[in-house]
């Protein structure tokens, strides 16, 4: 599979493919974790003049997919894709770290700089916002996307960091059961590990640069984890470390809801496999995307059950909060 696109999404939509590819080649960098990362710095340089030139389209209601990592994000993103008014960056954070340094959290591309996962509006000013502005620009002029989709964990963390960038954004809230999701990510780390001139890359990023700023920023001072601290910083298993990640995502997620739940579609992943159809209509009307057959057709093909991982035992630490915050989620429609 290419740019997360099957032999029946390019062969019902070729155009909608070849957008996937061409964005997969030059706007969507390669991580730590994954091989060809030499065409980083082809990327970074068209960035660079992307980001000096005032032509390109402007940017009208970004749709951003935000929730865990491992939750569905990715199939929920490439099913949007096939909309034909759509262009997908999938986790484009070389375009972000062109745009604002402090958001590599990963160390994908950096591991001097610091970063912070909480963006703000007050960390945006006029050159932050244009570079975005014209990057993005970039991206719908030379893909021919009238609408642009981001997909990024991350961003649950930095919904009013994007909303003064894109005032009128569109944002997705995605919640996975979260066994599932932390039995895939530990899946995932376990099986996509490297070493690297002495350094390891894993899903908790560069020499566990992505865990550190997550404990310290995210952990340490939040009331919801008061008197754990000490065990959860020494966490080694990895369910363990991916279970604090869910609780934080899901904690920051559902605070921004209900803050604003007008600009946030809260969807279940469970409800979107059982019932396709009638939860991508209801996304695409929250994103004011015209309705579109094909897209409907093809997710019914696409999207399908997956076994469920095993429960387990985590840590004692937080094998409660765990319990505490599946119960509040189930609650939430």
């Amino acid at each position: 599979m290419i740019a997360q696109v099957d032999k029946a999404y390019i062969r019902e939509r070729p155009i909608s493919g070849l957008r996937r590819i061409v964005t997969r080649l030059l706007f969507e960098g390669r991580p730590a974790t994954t091989n060809y990362r030499w065409i980083n710095p082809i990327i970074f340089a068209h960035f660079a003049l992307e980001k000096k030139l005032d032509c390109w389209n402007s940017v009208n209601q970004p749709i951003f997919i935000m929730g865990s990592g491992r939750s569905g994000t990715t199939i929920l993103a490439t099913l949007l894709s096939f909309h034909p008014h759509v262009g997908l960056l999938n986790e484009p954070k070389a375009m972000w770290y062109s745009i604002y340094k402090g958001e590599d959290v990963n160390g994908n591309y950096t591991t001097t700089l610091p970063a912070r996962y909480q963006l703000l509006s007050s960390d945006v000013n006029g050159r932050i916002k244009q570079r975005a502005h014209r990057l993005f620009g970039a991206y719908s002029t030379l893909t021919f996307s009238h609408r642009i989709i981001d997909k990024n964990p991350e961003v649950v963390f930095r919904v009013p960091f994007i909303q003064a960038i894109f005032p009128d954004a569109k944002f997705i809230f995605l919640i996975r059961n979260g066994w599932d999701t932390i039995g895939s990510i530990a899946c995932w780390s376990k099986l996509n590990a490297v070493q690297v001139n002495g350094e390891v890359h894993n899903w908790w990023g560069v020499n566990n640069r992505k865990w550190d700023i997550m404990f310290n920023e995210l952990v340490v001072g939040n009331g919801f984890f008061a008197g754990r601290e000490e065990r959860i910083k020494h966490f080694e298993r990895q369910i363990d470390k991916a279970a604090v990640e869910w609780l934080v995502t899901i904690q920051a997620g559902i605070a921004q809801y209900q803050n604003q739940p007008g600009d946030i579609y809260l969807l279940h992943y469970e409800d979107l496999v059982q019932n396709p159809q009638n939860f991508l209509n209801e996304v695409c009307e929250f994103c004011d995307l015209p309705y579109d057959n094909k897209l409907m057709q093809y997710a019914s093909k696409r999207l399908g059950k997956s076994l469920p991982y095993e429960t387990v035992v985590l840590d004692s630490a937080i094998a409660d909060l765990f319990q505490q915050q599946a119960e509040a989620i189930a609650q939430l429609k």
